[in-house]
């Protein structure tokens, strides 16, 4: 097993899609799969109201944990992010969204809100730490 040095981990980041968020509230430990965007020393992420934004506004430590496996091979990756909840309105949520566009390449046609159930939260992740492993085989 090796560790993956700063450079390796944010390569990483940079081409996986989804990762694994993790929040606690006083029902638990919540985990949950999110597509995100990492910029800068944040990962990017939209979801709607629920259980997990509720959480991370009583309570914004989190973690996030992002892991590729290769069964052809038996190699594997894994980074585990600990950070801090920031939610993100107005100019900051517009951001999110064009950073999350940009990197997954989906565009909105209309510049109106959808109309949906439970409104669009846009919200990240800074870093506080990160730390990654691989274990390289074939």
């Amino acid at each position: 097993m090796i560790d993956l040095t700063r450079k390796e981990i944010e390569n990483f980041l940079d081409h996986q899609v989804v990762g694994r968020l993790g929040c606690h509230d006083e029902h638990g430990v919540y985990v949950v799969p999110m597509i995100y965007a990492q910029h800068g020393e944040a990962l990017y992420m939209l979801t709607t109201e629920g259980r997990k934004i509720h959480a991370m506004r009583e309570n914004p430590a989190v973690c996030f944990e992002v892991d590729h496996y290769d069964a052809a091979t038996g190699s594997w990756q894994s980074v585990v992010v600990q950070g801090r909840f920031e939610e993100l309105t107005g100019d900051g949520k517009s951001e999110a969204q064009a950073i999350l566009a940009k990197r997954h390449g989906f565009r909105r046609t209309s510049t109106e809100e959808p109309a949906v159930v439970h409104p669009i939260v846009a919200f990240r992740v800074l870093i506080g730490s990160a730390s990654g492993r691989t274990v390289r085989r074939g």
